[in-house]
Order: structure tokens, then sequence, then C-alpha cells
């Protein structure tokens, strides 16, 4: 679980860096996507559900939200 956690970390640390020469819109849905990813995780966690699963499900309404936040939908 620990050498997974640091591949997260790495993988996230990446995606920020590359962010750099992203359109808005980009921006939005890839910090969107994680904010989602990591609030539904948690909340399912807190739940008594699967982390995996709250994870796709707040990724996916974090990346359509951050998308319709940069104003191109």
């Amino acid at each position: 679980m620990k050498r997974l956690g640091w591949i997260i970390c790495n993988g996230a640390l990446v995606a920020v860096i590359g962010c750099t020469n992203m359109t808005p819109q980009q921006q939005g849905v890839v910090s969107g996507a994680g904010l989602g990813a990591a609030g539904g995780a948690g909340i399912a966690a807190i739940a008594g559900g699967n982390a995996w699963t709250g994870a796709i499900i707040g990724g996916t309404a974090g990346a359509v939200a951050g998308s319709m936040r940069a104003g191109h939908w």
C-alpha cells in the first residue's frame, strides 16, 4: 500500500508540472478530476463503501464540472 501511495503522488506531481502548457479548459478538467477523485474516495471510505468506486465516480463528475466551469459547455 505504501508503494501505491508513492506511485500516485509521483503521478500527481507529473500532472501538476505538465499543466503549464494546457488551455484553461484542459486545466479545469484535470483539476476537477483530481479534486473529484480525492473527494469521492474520501466520502466513500468514510461511508464504508469502496474507495476506488468513489474515486472513479468523483473523478468523472469532477472532470465534467471542471470542463463546464471553464465555460466551454
